[in-house]
């Protein structure tokens, strides 16, 4: 692995759209006691769920730590791969790299700087320094070449997508973020943007959904679904303040074009009703900083948007309790996945009920991060 202080912009590489052809899937396994209730054992069931979902149309290759790595091992299926990893937490969205490619589907990485989603002013925890290190780590292990961005701090896929097509999306309310680049501006963290994604358009919406402790990531309220098309979390409750934060995300979209010039169609997602942390759940996580990291009553963060595009399928959350089929989320559930397959004909869409990750803090695609299809890599095979 070569580690490279060019741009990919200036190298010919771009980072594909999620829908593009998968090579396969990077996931980390559960194991912080301060994010997991009860020691993450009911999180680590719907991971497996989760993995071997993906794993049915593309590799997934699964880090674990050092006292975990049996336990992984032995909970996931044989043909997902798990190596030895030191880590600090689940979120290979945000700390493994960010891959691009070439038109010749060389498959190089950017190691982006990592802080725990604001480093000592609003981050989650402390140390992230296991963390940083997996994007040069994961290149390594691909023997990808990887682009060194570690002076500019961004979660490489939680809060940027892509369509491939030059226009990328973020949120404003994160990327503007005081724990993360305070020294830069606007149109300066636009240029880097461009520069390493390789896109002519940045796209910045206002903000995400409520209460999400990433300061509010973009792959939680919108996501391409085609060039030219976005998937957007909506709730019809004017009482709701997460009404007002979508109808501004909406209002944003509709009067923007893509890097193409095309007017962006919006497809709205209904939001599931309100999902809150209970008091049991908060006694099952450990103290961080001899403080609680939950409170009961909290709202988290639920919202399908926060599904995986896998080669042959979309994997996507549910939030209607199993064992209530009174729940409302129940239709809220069944409304989302007939929406997602309209929209991906070509998929199969496949609900996991993932209130266990929800309470970790994220979701199903936050778990996740997509290496593209490659046919080459910077090293020698």
């Amino acid at each position: 692995m070569k580690i490279l202080e060019s741009r990919p912009v200036n190298d010919g590489f771009y980072m594909p759209a999620e829908y593009d052809r998968h090579y396969g899937c990077i996931m980390i396994w559960p194991e912080r006691t301060d994010s997991w209730s009860f020691g993450g054992y009911e999180a680590r069931k719907v991971f497996v769920k989760i993995a071997s979902a993906i794993a049915e149309s593309e590799k997934v290759i699964v880090c674990a730590g050092y006292s975990q790595y049996e336990n992984a091992r032995l909970a996931l299926p044989d043909n997902i791969r798990v190596i030895e990893m030191s880590n600090n937490d689940a979120w290979a969205r945000d700390c493994a790299p960010t891959f691009v490619v070439d038109d010749a589907r060389t498959l190089r990485g950017i190691s982006w700087c990592f802080n725990a989603w604001g480093g000592l002013v609003d981050g989650l925890y402390f140390p992230w320094d296991k963390d940083n290190a997996m994007a040069y780590k994961l290149c390594d292990m691909l023997d990808a070449d990887a682009y060194n961005a570690g002076d500019f701090v961004l979660e490489g896929g939680g809060s940027i997508h892509v369509d491939a097509e030059g226009t990328a999306m973020v949120t404003a309310s994160c990327l503007l973020s005081k724990g993360r680049n305070p020294s830069l501006t606007r149109s300066e963290i636009e240029q880097k943007l461009k520069d390493y994604l390789n896109v002519s358009k940045v796209l910045w919406l206002p903000c995400g959904v409520f209460n999400d402790e990433t300061n509010e990531h973009v792959d939680n309220i919108c996501a391409f679904t085609q060039p030219g098309h976005v998937v957007l979390g909506m709730t019809s409750d004017r009482d709701d303040v997460q009404y007002d934060m979508s109808m501004q995300c909406l209002d944003y979209l509709e009067n923007e074009t893509d890097a193409k010039g095309r007017a962006i169609t919006v497809h709205k997602l209904p939001m599931p009703s309100p999902v809150y942390i209970t008091p049991e759940e908060c006694e099952g996580l450990d103290s961080c900083g001899f403080e609680p990291v939950r409170t009961a009553g909290e709202r988290l963060a639920a919202s399908y948007v926060n599904f995986y595009i896998s080669n042959n399928a979309i994997i996507m959350p549910g939030f209607g309790k199993p064992d209530n089929p009174d729940d409302v989320n129940h239709i809220y559930d069944a409304k989302a996945k007939e929406i997602l397959e309209s929209l991906f004909p070509s998929r199969r869409v496949i609900q996991i009920y993932t209130r266990e990750i929800l309470t970790g803090g994220g979701n199903i695609h936050c778990l996740t991060q997509q290496i593209p299809f490659f046919c080459h890599t910077g090293g020698t095979q």
